[in-house]
């Protein structure tokens, strides 16, 4: 579809939860921006977002808790932050709304757009397809058209007769099929012989609450096996790197060979040899990296007992649910303890062969999700807006 003539008096808002959903958004924006050049985008986002003149109304760190009493306890304020924005979309009435990911507060809001008769677009599912199958009747109130990022996800909005769209994963366009190691150690001063690991244990401050300690002390365990590791931890921000740096007081857990960094978690995933990483997208973003991985998470355990309940498959690690194997090692929970952690990365990282086969699988992983996101993404919000004849 070719640009549109004149964009000036269209309105899109959009919200986006977290880091992660600012990217995805973003991406969206890269091919949707050029054919409504002229268009105000607004709404909640990040910085990535706002590289594409998107202007974010509230902030977007409101929006990042996880876990169901987490949730319940930030819960009136976040549906007055909703119930505010929704009152004033209703008088807006902007040409479509646009909701990446944060289900949680998105889907509510798009029931009640909907109602109104204003389209909804849904970028990324909710995983349906792991717990929470209800969902998809909750969705189908209120989303006009679903695009999402995993092959096998089509089908199951297709039988639930909601308009869908495979739009394939940003990652897998933004990270290199073949990663330079050797030049991502150049940049970030490290020997390009030493033995790598990084710990990525979530950008939410509630998952570093729950996995911070644990992780370091993982890394700690592990140096006794090997004194000459060293270990890279990207931080999503400062005030997560702040809030990490107090949870690992313990001199013993300061005194580790590591570099601790602002963002750059690309390089440091890069630079590694293997991984210790907390569930979410950053399993996959290991796997586009071909790296070894030990998947752990640890929550609220009231908010374990009753999501561990309600799963419908074995795995959460995004490379495992793909696969339908426990491609790499998942420990949540209980089960992740330092000594098993310990253990489990000990063998990811000395073992090649095992490096090799990963590998291979992870670059067939990367081909299944490449699928240009940033034009296809915007071809279907531009479709949905002639169809409700907003151009």
């Amino acid at each position: 579809m070719s640009p549109v003539a004149s964009s000036a008096d269209l309105r899109i808002a959009m919200v986006a939860g977290e880091a992660s959903g600012d990217l995805l958004a973003s991406r969206m924006l890269s091919g949707l921006r050029p054919m409504i050049n002229d268009a105000y985008l607004h709404g909640i986002g990040g910085p990535a977002m706002a590289e594409y003149g998107f202007v974010s109304d509230y902030p977007m760190d409101k929006l990042a808790v996880r876990g169901l009493f987490e949730v319940l306890a930030h819960y009136r304020e976040l549906k007055g932050f909703r119930d505010n924005l929704i009152n004033e979309l209703l008088v807006e009435k902007p040409a479509a709304f646009i909701g990446v990911d944060a289900p949680d507060f998105n889907l509510d809001l798009e029931v009640r757009l909907k109602e109104a008769g204003i389209p909804t677009i849904h970028f990324v599912s909710p995983s349906i397809w792991a717990w929470r199958r209800g969902r998809i009747k909750k969705i189908a109130r209120a989303v006009s058209h679903m695009l999402v990022i995993f092959p096998f996800e089509e089908a199951i909005y297709r039988k639930a007769n909601i308009p869908v769209t495979y739009v394939g994963h940003p990652l897998a366009e933004v990270i290199p099929m073949d990663p330079d190691q050797d030049a991502a150690r150049d940049v970030l001063g490290i020997d390009r012989n030493a033995r790598v690991v990084t710990i990525l244990p979530g950008s939410r401050l509630s998952e570093l609450k729950y996995n911070a300690r644990v992780f370091m002390e993982t890394a700690a365990m592990l140096l006794k096996r090997d004194p000459k590791l060293h270990f890279l931890i990207p931080m999503a921000g400062e005030t997560q790197r702040a809030y990490f740096e107090q949870l690992i007081a313990r001199p013993e857990l300061q005194k580790l060979p590591h570099t601790m960094l602002t963002g750059r978690s690309h390089e440091a995933i890069t630079a590694c040899d293997a991984a210790l990483v907390a569930s979410g997208t950053a399993t996959l973003e290991v796997a586009l990296f071909k790296k070894p991985m030990v998947i752990s998470y640890r929550m609220n355990p009231a908010s374990w007992q009753v999501l561990r309940l309600m799963a419908y498959q074995p795995w959460v690690g995004l490379p495992n649910v793909m696969s339908r194997e426990f491609l790499v090692p998942e420990l949540l929970q209980d089960r992740a303890t330092p000594a098993g952690l310990a253990s489990a990365l000990w063998a990811q990282l000395s073992n090649d062969q095992n490096r090799q086969r990963l590998r291979r699988r992870f670059v067939d992983l990367h081909h299944d999700l490449m699928r240009n996101t940033a034009s296809q993404s915007a071809h279907a919000v531009m479709e949905m807006l002639s169809q409700h004849g907003k151009l």
